[in-house]
């Protein structure tokens, strides 16, 4: 039998694309799921049946009877958070034991990651990077410092004692940055408080099939099975390509997903790069396309852009071509899938940015952070739709000035448009092919 290959799904922007929506969608096509990087900052928003669920850790797969959702290496965990989601699982009506594989390479989030993510933010005053505090830097720190916990850990019995070791070097770590433990809170709770309810995640934990998922993944391709690989945030987040130090601990690229998954270039097939029509970012760095007027509101309001993991307000902006431009070419994006237009339903006109302008030149792709905070974008100037198309579910049912507009993208990046959504419901999805 051949061998198949694992298609990617990707955001391009700066995270908050709509990937969630697009794996949930996607996934009846795929025996396995199998998220690669991140953690619970990731937000995947699904809706269908009139109901809204939100994932952070698990893959976007999971409400699909008889697809196996892996939880890969690349993964860092968060005992409680996790549990929490299963819970919300079980009342949604999934066993999650049934559909999840998890990694016994993916690094655990300690109680105490999350307090140094808080101190190490706090330190760094106005220059702070916008984390969001869920534990993410410290706890990559520590897997490329070589002392981590990782999910193999957790069925030893000297897991006790590795986990007092790991907590009081944090513990020296936060004195030595001066911070307050005593007043310090994690989701509202003490750290007494958040590592009970933590212990009780790493007991449910104990119950799914944990094991090497790069050897069930490489398994199950060379068996012929369909593998999707999820990513989580955004191309310009990526801890090499995004406009560092802006950005997330991981490699969100496809590239990423090899290290992540454990399997080989060779074995990568389509990679779909998710995309809004216009643009946001959540927490610090640079946003050459920002609005800072009634229209960046406007879209914020209609968008409904808060993060899903944060609640904060995302930052608003026109749609970015180089930037664009740039995220394909690192990533080998062989399908593009736009979201969110249907936001810019009722706009008059909209623009585009396609170069930018710094010192007097012309830049055509996306530049170094110290330059994008300088950058002017060059725009043009396209006609709205002013025409509702959630109803849409044929290509030739979008409105012309948007199918222009979707025309437009595809020439200027040189990508190809295969999948348009038309509103957050998994139903409001057209496949231009």
């Amino acid at each position: 039998m051949q061998r198949t290959k694992v298609d990617v799904i990707l955001g391009i922007q700066w995270g908050d694309e709509g990937k969630g929506k697009i794996v949930d969608v996607l996934a009846p096509k795929y025996d396995i799921v199998a998220r690669f990087q991140g953690g619970p900052n990731a937000g995947h928003t699904i809706k269908f049946d009139g109901k809204t669920h939100v994932l952070h850790t698990i893959p976007s797969g999971i409400f699909h009877e008889g697809k196996v959702n892996v939880i890969g290496n690349g993964v860092l965990i968060d005992a409680c958070i996790i549990r929490e989601e299963i819970e919300g699982l079980r009342q949604a009506g999934v066993e999650p034991r049934e559909r999840m594989k998890i990694s016994d390479k993916a690094h655990l989030i300690l109680p105490t990651h999350r307090l140094l993510d808080a101190a190490l933010e706090q330190k760094k005053g106005s220059k702070k990077i916008g984390s969001t505090v869920k534990g993410i830097g410290p706890a990559y720190t520590d897997k490329v410092a070589r002392c981590g916990l990782r999910m193999g850990d957790i069925s030893v019995p000297a897991f006790a004692e590795k986990y007092a070791a790991l907590k009081e070097e944090h513990l020296r770590q936060l004195r030595n940055l001066d911070f307050d433990l005593d007043a310090a809170r994690i989701d509202g709770k003490t750290l007494a408080e958040y590592e009970q309810d933590w212990m009780a995640g790493i007991a449910e934990l104990r119950h799914f099939e944990v094991l090497p998922t790069e050897i069930y993944l490489n398994r199950a391709l060379d068996q012929g099975k369909t593998v999707l690989a999820e990513g989580a945030q955004g191309s310009l987040l990526d801890v090499d390509f995004g406009s560092y130090p802006f950005v997330t601990s991981s490699s969100t690229v496809t590239a990423g997903v090899c290290v992540g998954l454990g399997i080989p270039p060779s074995s990568i097939g389509k990679v779909y790069g998710v995309f809004k029509a216009y643009c946001t970012r959540v927490g610090s760095g640079p946003f050459p396309t920002e609005l800072h007027d009634a229209t960046g509101e406007e879209l914020r309001r209609k968008g409904h852009e808060f993060g899903a993991t944060t609640g904060r307000p995302r930052r608003t902006g026109w749609l970015d071509l180089p930037s664009l431009k740039y995220t394909l070419m690192v990533n080998g994006i062989t399908d593009l899938v736009v979201m969110k237009a249907d936001v810019m339903d009722e706009f008059d006109t909209l623009k585009v940015a396609v170069s930018y302008r710094l010192d007097g030149k012309e830049m055509e792709y996306y530049p170094n952070t110290e330059q994008a905070e300088k950058v002017e974008a060059c725009y043009v100037e396209m006609p709205g739709w002013r025409s509702p198309m959630s109803q849409a579910r044929q290509y030739g049912d979008l409105p012309e000035n948007f199918r222009k507009y979707l025309d437009f993208v595809s020439r200027e990046t040189g990508g190809k448009i295969s999948v348009v959504s038309v509103g957050p419901d998994r139903e409001e999805t057209i496949f231009k092919d």
